[in-house]
């Protein structure tokens, strides 16, 4: 599968698992051939996730997982305690450490200089970053001297993040797509329907693939096993430039599906 700054283009979402539910996706999705697997303190999963990870009988080092720091953890007090807890629940330390969410004040110096501290703790083998607007991305990748690999957004056909891409490519960072199926709306489409048609497969597949044809990789979250094996298999096929453009004017929509009291653009 393809890779972007070394993280597989398709990956496991665990939000809103939990319990004995999590660790079986978790598991499940790595025997059906995942090796990238989305976690946060904010989900209260990671130990779950954790245990998915040792039950699939997968090879860590062939496991690509993220962590997120949750928005609470943020200040000197907090942060480092968090992680530590993060790898503790996990037992293991994740590939990609990110900031959850930017702090409603944006200003975000403090948290990536803790963040940066970590990763030189060991406790994170890469950093980045989620849900932080273009302006906030070039800020944190300034503060951080380019070792920030990604930010983690809302990104399906139905919500126009061309801005976040472009300045995502002009820093050298990669776009994870969380929601990337914009909870099943994104398939109601007639152009994704009659694209589907034409190639033979799920409308969720062409979905996924317009997004991993832009180098943005994509976390969907499923519990079922013929779902997972689907979503995997967006990697085996491509769109036409046609097909791409057709797709993309769906973004007029503007459909936000997570939009916290404090969100705001920060530009």
């Amino acid at each position: 599968m393809d890779r972007f700054n070394g993280i597989p283009a398709i990956g496991l979402g665990t939000y809103p698992l939990s319990g004995a539910e999590a660790e079986r996706c978790v598991a499940m999705a790595l025997e059906t051939g995942f090796r990238h697997v989305d976690t946060a303190q904010m989900y209260g999963n990671e130990k779950q996730v954790g245990r998915g990870l040792v039950s699939s009988g997968v090879p860590r080092e062939e496991i690509f997982l993220v962590t997120k720091v949750d928005p609470s953890n943020l200040c000197q007090a907090r942060f480092a305690d968090s992680v530590r807890r993060s790898v503790d629940d996990l037992g293991t330390v994740p590939d990609l450490l990110l900031i959850h969410w930017p702090p409603s004040d944006g200003e975000i110096d403090g948290p990536v200089e803790r963040l940066l501290r970590e990763g030189e703790r060991g406790l994170a083998k890469q950093l980045g970053v989620s849900n932080f607007s273009p302006r906030l991305m070039r800020r944190a990748q300034a503060l951080a001297g380019g070792k920030l690999i990604c930010n983690q957004i809302e990104f399906h056909p139905l919500l126009d993040q061309s801005a976040w891409l472009a300045t995502a490519r002009e820093l050298n960072m990669v776009l994870t797509a969380y929601s990337p199926l914009a909870r099943g709306r994104c398939m109601e489409e007639k152009v994704v329907q009659d694209i589907a048609a034409r190639h033979g497969r799920p409308a969720s597949e062409v979905v996924l693939r317009w997004i991993i044809q832009q180098g943005v990789a994509a976390i969907p979250m499923t519990r079922k096993r013929e779902n997972a094996a689907s979503n995997l298999r967006a990697a085996e096929f491509t769109l036409t430039e046609g097909e791409m453009d057709a797709i993309s004017a769906l973004g007029s929509r503007k459909l936000r599906l997570i939009n916290p009291s404090w969100m705001r653009s920060w530009d």
